[in-house]
């Protein structure tokens, strides 16, 4: 048996914020797809797990479900946000937090009123050069 295929045609730069997924007139456990271009095309695929009743006065949430956070707008595409996600969140950016982390709480949770050594200036300086990078 074939799926009924069901496609909303649109015009570029209409919003779908009248359009109301009764609308579509889909049944529980139906998919469809939401695909959006922002210069860069996303899609979602959407399935339906009932139809209730709206409750007066109530407020409902805009998004119930997913994993991992929104990507940015200018992130490219979800490749790249997957790449920088993964780059951020490096063994090697772990350390050098950590790293960081030791030489300021060296100076502001521990401060000492002396002048600091050679080899404390240069962990600063490389702490701080890596911040910037």
């Amino acid at each position: 048996m074939r799926r009924k295929r069901r496609s909303i045609a649109r015009r570029p730069g209409h919003h779908c914020a009248s359009l109301h997924l009764a609308a579509l007139q889909l049944r529980k456990g139906a998919r469809f797809s939401y695909e959006y271009d922002l210069n860069i095309p996303w899609a979602h695929e959407v399935r339906i797990e009932g139809r209730l009743r709206p409750e007066p006065d109530a407020v409902y949430p805009t998004c119930t479900g997913g994993a991992g956070h929104c990507p940015p707008e200018d992130c490219g595409s979800p490749e790249s946000f997957m790449a920088h996600r993964n780059d951020a969140t490096s063994w090697e950016v772990l350390q050098e937090v950590r790293e960081l982390a030791d030489v300021l709480g060296e100076f502001v949770l521990e401060p000492r009123p002396e002048e600091p050594d050679e080899e404390t200036l240069w962990r600063l300086e490389r702490a701080v050069e890596r911040g910037k990078a």
